[in-house]
């Protein structure tokens, strides 16, 4: 089983510099490869220079993170294929618990590790925390991470376990597999095309799985701040294409209403916030789906109607109504009797 180390490059020469040395010393099997998107800071010349044993993939345009990746991944060969940020610290022995979960099972077709905060190192991070799931909505959350509320790392996730969607800022997928799928949508630029990607191999019935034994350190918002408004804009815009995509046909169109009544809610909450940007980018973010919702409606392919894709009934309300802050609390306030 050969790896693939892939890190997505755009003007990213510092992050280099300062994250590469930990990828190379802790990845004495992978094949390390720096993804270059037309960066214009010198960061090819500085790979070649400094780090000479890495390949470099030089793509033509930065097409965002979804075409990046698409049109880099066609020159890996690799059996597995990790998509790794620039602004992660790896650290020693991530990859064994890796190899050997995709060994155990021959179904389980994603893998994420652990994801913690390179800034403060005894929390979760953002992106991805213990492993990444959707609540009846279709709203993304994770376990070690509810909105902008981080869990403290007591090592109360270091099991192995079955997710819903893995972190695109460390994601291990079979590369057999990213073809299947078709790679991600590149209509989505950047922002939840991991989700997308993640919820067509559920309904192909591949297995993403959770390893809390492996661990990395992310900067977060290296590239684009949690709290940019573009960042809101992507989001909104493409959770919208997700759940028109995947969902089987008679959940569409009423989960679609629901969720454009509660982003009317979230921009009203923006208002009031004077987050004037934040309001603008969701108005932003709804025409811009109207625009492309036949073709998005288009792509969708096989869908599995008996899917469990929810974890809990609404982690909005258990949030931000009911102040459940930790992902124990809210998965455990939707369970019924």
């Amino acid at each position: 089983m050969k790896i693939a180390v892939v890190i997505l490059n755009w003007n990213g020469k510092a992050l280099l510099k300062k994250f590469l040395p930990s990828v190379i010393q802790y990845s004495p099997n992978a094949t390390i490869y720096v993804a270059d998107n037309a960066s214009e800071d010198g960061s090819v010349a500085f790979i070649k220079e400094e780090f000479p044993n890495v390949a470099i993939i030089q793509n033509k345009t930065n097409g965002g993170f979804a075409k990046g990746y698409n049109d880099a991944l066609k020159h890996v060969e690799e059996d597995i294929l990790c998509l790794l940020n620039s602004d992660i610290e790896v650290t020693p022995n991530w990859l064994s618990p890796i190899e050997e979960t995709f060994k155990s099972n021959n179904d389980i077709a994603i893998v994420q590790p652990k994801i913690l905060d390179y800034k403060n190192k005894e929390y979760f991070e953002y992106a991805g925390a213990a492993g990444g799931f959707l609540d009846r909505l279709g709203y993304p959350f994770c376990r070690g991470r509810i909105f902008q509320t981080l869990e403290k790392d007591h090592a109360q996730y270091n099991d192995i376990k079955e997710i819903f969607w893995a972190t695109g800022a460390c994601m291990f997928i079979k590369k057999e597999v990213f073809n299947t799928l078709g790679g991600f949508d590149e209509d989505y630029f950047a922002h939840q095309e991991e989700i997308d990607l993640c919820w067509r191999a559920q309904n192909r019935n591949y297995k993403i799985v959770y390893v809390g034994v492996s661990k990395v350190y992310h900067v977060g918002g290296a590239t684009l701040n949690n709290m940019n408004p573009k960042k809101t804009f992507l989001n909104f815009r493409n959770s919208l294409f997700s759940i028109t995509k995947n969902l089987p046909k008679r959940k569409v169109f009423p989960l679609i209403v629901a969720r454009l009544f509660l982003d009317g809610i979230a921009g009203i909450r923006f208002l009031f916030q004077l987050k004037l940007l934040h309001l603008l980018a969701i108005i932003k973010a709804h025409f811009s789906y109207y625009y492309y919702f036949v073709r998005i409606f288009k792509k969708r392919g096989h869908i599995n109607k008996d899917i469990k894709y929810f974890e809990c009934t609404s982690v909005v309300i258990s949030y931000f109504l009911k102040q459940k802050r930790y992902y124990r609390e809210i998965t455990n306030s939707s369970k019924r009797p």
